[in-house]
């Protein structure tokens, strides 16, 4: 299914974004483990994606401010690998800021944009802002779960590579096999001489790390409960939002910040028709941030068909923004 957007510069999205259902079976499935837990991507509903949003404003978020000073600084380069007349396919768009570096630098380049993401408003909605700004580029919005199989709309203009582009942290919120896996369903997407262009956080002081996912304005908490306002209205759920916190931890061993919302009383709630018990102090577990060494990082994609070609990262090494490019005989 396609719809129209308003502005004549893009052209129809493609409409596959995940089902009620799916949701409902992802939680059920999660609330059944003795861990409970819900996949991250279902933290990104339209109310969530603009929380996300203002997450990124925040002073404790380092990651944001600091990647699109890495992008500002080096974005020439960045434009120069990933070369003319490519096709640039955007995974998880949110609200596209780091993506007008690469537009303003690359707008006479590009054969199409293609921003992907899971909530469908948000997307057209900073598709449409696109579009006004870069009227050169031909956007091609594609509302999906990407972490998925979806499918990719033909480019307009004959594009002479795919590139994918993977900003912010996000490569992050898979566990190492779990990343790997979706690196390697980019790699077969972007195919054979293909490119990634994908931001990496890097392993600092604890401290630095597990304050940009528990803000003092309580912005993040605000974030993560709205999981369970999404469950509320879709899967008619029973969660009371005061009786849950925002719990966020350094895991050493995994070299990652786990975030959960804990139940702080005992309680039974129901979700899809389905009782779940609550102890005191049981948490639901709804993201991992995982930090990479570079050496780390580039073992992992070359695990996946990439090759590192280029790093760029800020003064204090706290992130790093990588090229990687597939070998022209992979798949």
């Amino acid at each position: 299914p396609r719809c129209m957007p308003t502005s004549t510069s893009i052209h129809p999205i493609l409409d596959q974004a995940p089902t009620t259902e799916s949701f409902r079976k992802a939680t059920l499935r999660g609330f059944r483990k003795d861990q409970k837990q819900i996949p991250s991507k279902f933290l990104y509903d339209d109310r969530g994606s603009k929380l996300f949003d203002k997450i990124c404003e925040l002073e404790e978020y380092y990651p944001t401010r600091t990647e699109i000073g890495i992008m500002r600084e080096n974005v020439s380069a960045m434009a120069e690998a990933i070369g003319p007349a490519a096709r640039l396919v955007e995974y998880g768009s949110g609200s596209s800021l780091k993506t007008r570096i690469l537009l303003e630098q690359m707008r006479e380049d590009l054969a199409a944009y293609v921003p992907v993401d899971i909530s469908k408003s948000h997307l057209l909605e900073s598709a449409e802002a696109l579009a006004e700004d870069y009227p050169a580029v031909p956007i091609q919005p594609v509302c999906a779960d990407y972490t998925t199989s979806f499918e990719l709309p033909e480019p307009p203009r004959s594009a002479r590579r795919t590139v994918g582009y993977y900003p912010g942290s996000t490569i992050g919120n898979f566990p190492r096999d779990q990343a790997r896996a979706f690196l390697e369903q980019i790699a077969h997407t972007v195919g054979p001489e293909g490119g990634l262009l994908i931001g990496v956080d890097l392993k600092k002081n604890v401290d630095v790390m597990t304050a940009a996912y528990d803000d003092a304005e309580g912005v993040t908490a605000a974030f993560s409960k709205n999981l369970l306002r999404r469950m509320n209205r879709e899967l008619d759920a029973t969660f009371d939002l005061d009786a849950f916190e925002h719990q966020v931890l350094w895991n050493e061993e995994r070299g990652c910040v786990e975030s959960h919302l804990r139940s702080t009383t005992a309680q039974s709630v129901t979700v899809a028709d389905e009782s779940f018990a609550f102890d005191a102090g049981e948490t639901i577990h709804t993201e991992d941030s995982h930090k990479y060494t570079l050496d780390g990082f580039a073992s992992l994609a070359a695990d996946t068909g990439f090759e590192v070609e280029s790093v760029w990262t800020d003064d204090r090494s706290y992130f790093s923004v990588q090229y990687c490019t597939t070998r022209s005989d992979s798949a």
